[in-house]
């Protein structure tokens, strides 16, 4: 067989659809038949990843580099002409800067900071492989008014409006302020990500553009959220800014508003395995812009 012939035999086996999902009928839960680790855990930070889904890595930037980079992102959201770019989300209610995606095309010293060993190598432990950047992002939680993220796995959206043919891919949340338990911290239900939960209903037509402000379609549903908290109870991401949360794409998490005077801010970073490579849409009528799904699969070096 010529490496051609593998190629298509291994685009063939990514299309059948092990994960189907926002369709007409309700369709019940799917067990995980993917790895969780698919290489070594050599630190003890990531030893519980594949029983949880997550770890915590406290103090993995230190205060000045936090410093440097919430430098960079009120750099940034202060900019008048970057406010009118589609990759500058505007919350609805408050007219205030809910996420900026591509922040590390937009910042060198983020574009530099993605690729140390540090940060790509957990990604590249857990994943087994050369890792891409599938998405960057840093979404804020503003006092009084920052609204929350309800429950959702990334993998449901990535699968089903990117093509993304399994779960292997990890997102690093750090933290650019302190996160506490009541300014809406990251919620996740530990060893979740072992269930797949369809949702139900079609995907609209660009339907990023409403779903990045207040998404309704690919949520699950209130059952299979009652059935997952009842198996696995909802724990907290908190910490110092700098400490971070390594986390499953197939996760279930989301988090409450924020009616404290405490901002909350997080740098995303998503890293994707070079052997897990998009497809065209399994649910979705088209792609989303590559700013929200990379298409460009060069390895981070």
């Amino acid at each position: 067989m010529t490496l051609s012939d593998n190629a298509r035999v291994l685009s063939d086996n990514a299309r059948i659809d092990r994960y189907r999902t926002r369709t007409v009928a309700g369709t019940p839960p799917i067990d995980r038949d993917d790895p969780t680790v698919w290489g070594e855990i050599g630190t003890p930070a990531l030893a519980d990843f594949d029983d949880n889904g997550y770890a915590i890595i406290d103090g993995l930037l230190d205060p000045y580099e936090v410093g440097d980079v919430a430098a960079e992102i009120q750099r940034l959201t202060s900019d008048p002409d970057l406010l009118l770019d589609e990759r500058v989300i505007i919350e609805r209610a408050s007219n205030r800067v809910r996420s900026v995606f591509d922040v590390h095309r937009f910042s060198t010293l983020i574009g530099e900071l993605v690729r140390e060993s540090r940060i790509a190598g957990l990604a590249r432990q857990v994943l087994g492989s050369e890792v891409y950047l599938h998405q960057t992002r840093v979404n804020y939680m503003p006092g009084f008014t920052g609204t929350g993220f309800y429950w959702h796995s990334d993998f449901e959206t990535w699968h089903a409006e990117d093509g993304m043919p399994a779960p292997r891919a990890v997102s690093l949340s750090i933290a650019l302020t302190d996160n506490f338990p009541f300014n809406g911290s990251l919620m996740v239900m530990p060893g979740s990500h072992r269930t797949f939960v369809p949702c139900q209903g079609e995907t609209p037509p660009d339907h990023y553009r409403d779903s990045l402000r207040e998404q309704e379609v690919g949520v699950p549903s209130q059952e299979a959220i009652t059935d997952l908290a009842g198996k696995h109870g909802i724990t907290q991401f908190t910490g110092r800014a700098g400490s971070a949360l390594l986390f499953d794409s197939n996760l279930m998490h989301g988090s409450s508003g924020n009616i404290t005077p405490f901002p909350r801010s997080n740098l995303f970073l998503v890293f994707n395995s070079v052997e897990n490579t998009l497809l065209s849409p399994y649910a979705a009528p088209h792609p989303r812009p590559e700013y929200l799904a990379n298409r460009d699969f060069t390895p981070l070096v």
